[in-house]
């Protein structure tokens, strides 16, 4: 058997309170495209880390080519010829092609930067991968696709036979995403090494020869791609064997109001292909997937964080063509985000500032609520929800997280929503934090308000939603309602988006 290029055996990696990395083994042959897979918190990253010497390793062994090597620095790596090509591209726009190839490798002469020989050696080193640009223009000038071609050909050149390929066609087109394909498996087929990491299903099936799968920091196993079938590959990934799982029991909501939110053919290029999509008034929808799948792009969308480049919302049968955070507030829009500590929260105020913040954004600066008002506020719902805090006057950033969380809840609830846009709204908290939010999710619906939710614990999702919209790979393959929802029914339709009904992947009612 042939000896694999790189041996990781043993790695562990702790962070207080934390281990991020427990016993992993991974390797990695030439001539093979090796595909690192996992949920959120797997360990991905931090795998990728520790090879990279961006963290040290608190235990286990890395042998290249089988010797043993200490990676205490991303120079060391660069140095044992490993080189990565993270998700957002790092080289330098404004220098022109040729210098973002070799740069700290310029070619000298005796006045300085030998710039004939640079701009040659550039022009060589794309065409060996089939890659035809002007190597003399500013990086600036080419769109992020081909950016990003320019950074693996350069970590190609630095490198001696082993590439890291971090996310690389997250913000990449269809079309985009088959181009690097092309250069991934000439590489393979020059003997190169490549470690994928991806969140999109499909692509690693169409091009990854092996798969290896960590879950919660620990190695769950190494597979062969064309052994593993997808639903297995999703099984293992969160840890459930979906054919062995009960449907949960659920009581029908009777909730059938009209259409609040429609969607048409809403998209943004490099982040979610176009769709379409109805919310409809008192319903808990839920929007189901994998990482990586489309579900907080399609809430950033409608909630106008992020710009559509092409589509249609209407609210209320009222069309609005340019959604913004403002607008969508106005419209009576709440978002909680799922990046509470660097999207929700502002660490330097106190809890009664975070929970006022959203109400008074939506009053304006010339109606200044009160501090007597934000106290009834902040009080009333810190009560509701059970924050538990010294007072209200205590800054946020020393809450727990379950807390936290719920006073992002707060700031929405207290603008009085029609649609309330839950983003992971239990990541991280303890299980009593969780308990406490399910019910209130529940409570809110029984009330009569509108909840998208999104969520990778699919058990709440099956225990909350009335619909349910299932995606993959940026894309709407189907819907669930009433009795059909099950955690079982998700995962088989997740592995078999494929070959879903198409009325179904271009219209969700």
């Amino acid at each position: 058997m042939e000896q694999p290029v790189l041996v990781m055996k043993g790695v562990s990696k702790l962070f207080p309170g934390v281990k991020a990395l427990t016993n992993v083994d991974f390797q990695l042959r030439s001539g093979e495209i090796h595909a690192l897979m996992g949920q959120n918190g797997a360990g991905k990253s931090t795998l990728i880390k520790v090879l990279t010497g961006v963290y040290g390793m608190d235990g286990g062994s890395v042998l290249l080519n089988g010797r043993e090597v200490r990676i205490k620095s991303p120079k060391d790596a660069q140095a044992l010829g490993i080189s990565t090509v993270y998700q957002e591209v790092n080289l330098c726009p404004n220098l022109s092609v040729a210098e973002n190839l070799f740069i700290g490798r310029q070619p000298r002469a005796r006045s300085g930067i030998d710039w004939s020989t640079l701009n040659r050696k550039g022009q060589e080193l794309l065409e060996r991968l089939s890659i035809f640009l002007d190597v003399t223009k500013p990086l600036s000038e080419y769109s992020v696709a081909i950016q990003q071609m320019v950074a693996i050909a350069r970590a190609v050149d630095i490198s001696s036979g082993l590439l890291i390929l971090d996310e690389p066609t997250s913000s990449l087109d269809q079309q985009e995403v088959q181009e690097l394909f092309r250069i991934m498996r000439q590489l393979r087929e020059e003997g190169m090494a490549i470690v994928f990491v991806t969140h999109f299903m499909d692509q690693v099936y169409e091009v990854s020869d092996r798969i290896t799968v960590l879950r919660n920091g620990e190695l769950v196993g190494e597979y062969e791609t064309e052994e593993l079938p997808r639903i297995k590959l999703i099984s293992k990934m969160i840890g459930r064997d979906w054919n062995e799982e009960e449907n949960t029991v659920r009581a029908l909501s009777g909730r059938t109001g009209e259409d609040w939110v429609s969607v048409t053919q809403l998209g943004r290029r490099g982040s979610m292909e176009p769709f379409d999509l109805r919310i409809r008034m008192g319903e808990v929808l839920g929007l189901a997937g994998l990482l990586g799948s489309g579900r907080t792009e399609i809430a950033k969308l409608i909630f106008g964080i992020d710009k559509a480049d092409q589509g249609v919302i209407s609210i209320d049968n009222e069309k609005i063509r340019a959604m913004f955070p403002k607008k969508a507030i106005e419209r009576g829009m709440a978002f909680c985000p799922e990046e509470r500590k660097v999207e929700g929260i502002i660490g330097e105020l106190t809890v009664r500032e975070n929970i006022i913040l959203a109400l008074q954004a939506k009053r304006g600066v010339l109606h200044q609520l009160s501090l007597r008002k934000q106290q009834e506020i902040a009080a009333y719902y810190m009560d509701l929800l059970r924050i538990k805090a010294s007072d209200m006057e205590q800054r946020i950033d020393q809450l727990s997280g379950g807390n936290q969380q719920k006073a992002i809840l707060a700031r929405w609830l207290a603008t009085n929503p029609k649609l309330l846009i839950l983003d992971e709204p239990t990541r991280g908290i303890d299980v009593g934090s969780k308990a406490e939010i399910r019910k209130l999710i529940l409570s809110l619906a029984a009330e009569g308000m509108t909840i998208l939710m999104i969520t990778s614990e699919w058990e709440e999702m099956v225990g909350c939603c009335d619909r349910i919209i299932v995606l993959r790979d940026r894309h709407i393959i189907g819907e669930l309602a009433d009795t059909d929802i099950s955690e079982q029914r998700i995962m088989q339709m997740i592995a078999e988006g494929g070959i879903q009904d198409e009325f179904h992947q271009a219209h969700v009612y």
